[in-house]
């Protein structure tokens, strides 16, 4: 039995070796020369363990249960050599400090008030509370390298530079998957669209039902923040504020800003395309960062050192609480196509358990 993944970013790297390990024969199609490089990179790179979800407890808990697991099996990629502080904004959170920390201390999730020293880095008239968590950073290429290295050794296909258009019957009960330089690829038996952001666009091609997200061109600043503030990650909740975090491999932090970083955003109805190249727009860095040193004013020495575009998707149901859930269905007038919409990096694992029964009835 042959299987295509469609999608070379993490869930669909990982998803391709789940597969293979149930002894399935592999495809792995991706548009770029290599994995990893568009959405699974070009993010924050935030192991999630909870807390940037206080008012999904789903999205929350299974980020706090499949964490510890992620991080064993990807020991190498994980970087957790600083403090990762969650800041409660004085006005307009959407959460109070004390029923944050109490949901993770219901969870069970590590949490604990700031030092005083960190708690000093911070206007106390727009911060009314700081605590001390948990949660790492990958590093992206050092995971690209390992899945690269996984994906040889299982001897599942790697097909880069595969811009697949369309997903289409074949003989037999069988698909094919046409792709836009190549044409008809080989039959293959089951097909995951695993394209995060081009999801509609492989749905669309292929005449099945599109789902209903909210598409985002997104920037990420990347920064040099002043010595003082090299050991730490930050992130003020829970509204339009914003986060810093350490990026490993590069020396720099990342800037996001809930109000900053999309600079458009749109309902993907009718397939419309967004700009991506980020010479074609200007940067919100400045906005972002003046805004963030209010709250907490070394900020105000960083140093901007690039920036990071990129086309986030999110589901249209989850916009009032935040959640970021998987999205997995088989596609009713194509049994045995799947759709995927990724979450977060370590709800993989609820990813897999999803496909378990699929892959081991095929491979009987």
């Amino acid at each position: 039995m042959i299987a295509a993944v469609i999608g070379g970013g993490f869930y669909g790297s990982y998803l391709a070796l789940f597969l293979r390990e149930g002894g399935l024969d592999v495809r792995l199609y991706e548009r770029e020369a290599d994995l990893l490089l568009r959405a699974s990179a070009n993010n924050q790179a935030r192991v999630h363990a909870g807390y940037h979800y206080p008012r999904d407890l789903l999205t929350a808990y299974r980020s706090f249960v499949n964490l510890p697991r992620f991080v064993a099996e990807f020991r190498p990629a994980i970087f957790d050599a600083f403090t990762a502080l969650y800041c409660i904004a004085a006005q307009g959170s959407k959460i109070s400090a004390p029923a944050f920390a109490a949901t993770f201390e219901k969870m069970g999730a590590p949490i604990r008030p700031a030092a005083r020293h960190f708690q000093s880095l911070f206007d106390p008239d727009l911060i009314d509370a700081v605590f001390e968590v948990t949660e790492p950073v990958f590093d992206a290429a050092r995971l690209r390298d390992m899945l690269r290295d996984r994906l040889s050794a299982a001897e599942v296909k790697l097909c880069l530079d595969h811009d697949i258009a369309r997903i289409e019957p074949a003989p037999a009960g069988r698909y094919r998957l046409q792709d836009r330089a190549r044409g008809a690829l080989e039959p293959v038996d089951l097909v995951f669209n695993c394209t995060y952001g081009d999801t509609n666009r492989i749905l669309r091609g292929s005449d099945l039902p599109a789902v209903s997200v909210t598409r985002e061109l997104a920037e990420i600043a990347l920064v040099e923040v002043p010595a003082s503030l090299r050991g730490i990650g930050i992130t003020v909740m829970d509204g339009p504020f914003f986060s810093v975090q350490p990026l490993p491999g590069r020396g720099l932090h990342t800037l996001s800003h809930v109000r900053y970083t999309p600079h458009r955003a749109w309902r993907d109805t009718d397939g419309a395309a967004a700009i991506r190249d980020s010479a074609e727009f200007a940067s919100n860095y400045p906005y972002m960062i003046r805004d963030a040193a209010r709250y907490m004013p070394g900020l105000a020495d960083c140093v901007q050192r690039g920036t990071m575009v990129e086309i986030k998707a999110v589901l249209d149901r989850n916009e009032a609480n935040d959640g970021r859930p998987i999205l997995f269905r088989e596609e009713a007038a194509m049994p045995r196509v799947y759709t995927v919409v990724g979450a977060k990096i370590d709800n993989i694992y609820d990813l897999v358990e999803a496909v378990r029964p699929i892959r081991d009835g095929i491979a009987l």
